[in-house]
């Protein structure tokens, strides 16, 4: 290790995920609670601006997500780095990844800013709710670049193992929305109230904030960003290439199920959007191992050590096989309280029979969030976008078996999902254990 203490994992494994995922899980949990209170704001100024800032906070998630790979790419390539103890490469990737973002961000608000309303009519907005949506969307595009830059900050910082920066920026940028909220969505003293406006100019302004915070934070651990050579670029255009396969095909996925749901009848609908809420809450609980352990994986394969990356494996796959078993079971255990809280009376016939097989369904997909995170940190991209391409065609030749008018139909939509995430954890584990293909948890076999 080249005269460096050891890592803690080598002697407290199971401490150190811990130690490693609980920052994180509360930094996921933070902004949709912040949402939360975004949202109690607006729906005072009427349905038409909530409304709208559903339709503009879907269409700039989606598009948002879709750069998700700089975030994952800076963190396992400064972890790799930091293995190898080469702390240029770890400047120079971010160096590239911020450049890549700034650029992607300026490029979004341009063109955001023409398709602003054709965006909006695509997804049913008219009158009143059209012109919120355009007004609100071309707001919020201003801090694209903002987005972007702290997507590369969060995943550089965790690539250092440093989970208490993001941590504290998350925290201190929705706690300021949610200040800035109150003061420009109503007014206070000389400040006029600006409404939905306001509401928009909050986030952007703490988005900003949140934003130099974390590449201050970055500036300290790191240094300066450096200059990379151009066969960088060209691998971060493949990674990119490959997670944007591999996040369009699960949004897609996601997407169908739900139009799949709403078509069985507005009583599945309302039952499948319950259901969803909770799957999607659970997912910040696993999300948080995965991203804990892509750090530790592309530290040791970065120092060559690929048995402890194997050992993070093991012990990050039992974490969340155990979370998913606690999850599935509180869901069976506390069935009748959550529809009683979430699902309108009519809808809880069809909440019923589906909530078992998404229920049921944890365990695995704890196992596919968990071997998510070990790829991305074993850099091994391509599989996953390969894994995705098999789930979404198992998952979607399930929901078009779906028949509709049948007695509980609904539920036939999550076993589908269920399949789904049967194809993904499996392909995840297969790729470790036994390591099938050139599996980089192998290297000399692969070799």
């Amino acid at each position: 290790m080249h005269g460096r203490p050891p890592h803690p994992f080598r002697e407290r494994p199971h401490r150190t995920l811990l130690r490693l995922a609980l920052p994180v899980l509360v930094s996921l949990v933070a902004e949709p609670v912040a949402a939360l209170v975004d949202t109690a704001f607006v729906k005072e100024l009427g349905a038409a601006p909530l409304a709208a800032v559903g339709v503009g906070t879907t269409l700039l998630s989606g598009v948002f997500w879709v750069f998700n790979f700089l975030g994952v790419a800076s963190q396992s390539e400064v972890a790799a780095a930091a293995g190898a103890g080469d702390r240029a490469r770890g400047r120079e990737a971010v160096g590239l990844a911020l450049g890549v973002g700034l650029a992607a961000g300026v490029v979004l608000l341009a063109i955001g800013w023409a398709v602003a309303g054709p965006a909006a009519a695509a997804m049913a907005a008219t009158g009143e709710v059209r012109a919120d949506a355009v007004l609100y969307l071309r707001i919020r595009l201003l801090a694209a670049p903002a987005v972007l830059s702290t997507l590369v900050a969060f995943g550089a910082l965790r690539g250092l193992e440093d989970m208490q920066a993001p941590l504290r920026v998350a925290v201190g940028l929705n706690a300021w929305n949610v200040v800035l909220d109150r003061v420009l969505i109503f007014g206070i003293g000389p400040v006029p109230a600006f409404g939905l406006a306001g509401a928009a100019w909050a986030t952007v302004a703490s988005q900003w904030l949140g934003a130099a915070a974390a590449l201050l934070l970055l500036y300290r651990r790191l240094g300066p960003p450096a200059r990379a050579p151009l066969r960088r670029a060209r691998r971060l255009v493949r990674i990119g290439g490959d997670l944007f396969v591999r996040t369009g095909l699960l949004t897609l996925f996601l997407v169908l199920g739900t139009r799949e749901a709403t078509a069985i009848g507005p009583e599945a609908g309302a039952a499948h959007h319950a259901i969803r809420a909770v799957w999607l809450f659970a997912a910040l609980v696993l999300d948080a191992f995965a991203l804990s352990s892509q750090s530790l994986v592309a530290f040791f394969l970065g120092a060559g050590d690929a048995a402890a990356a194997r050992r993070v494996a093991r012990i990050c796959c039992g974490w969340s096989l155990a979370a998913g078993c606690g999850l599935g079971l509180g869901m069976l255990v506390g069935r009748s309280a959550l529809a009683a809280l979430l699902v309108p009376a009519a809808a809880r016939a069809a909440f019923a029979a589906a909530w078992l097989p998404a229920a049921l369904a944890q365990p695995l997909n704890a196992l596919s969030f968990a071997t998510d995170g070990l790829h991305w940190g074993a850099q091994d991209y391509r599989w996953l976008r390969n894994a995705m391409v098999a789930a979404f065609l198992v998952g979607w030749a399930g929901l078009a078996a779906v028949d509709r008018s049948a007695e509980g139909a609904l539920a036939g939509v999550w076993w589908a999902t269920s399949a789904w995430i049967l194809v993904r954890s499996a392909l995840g584990l297969v790729r470790i254990w036994p390591g099938v293909g050139a599996s980089p948890w192998w290297p000399r076999r692969a070799g």
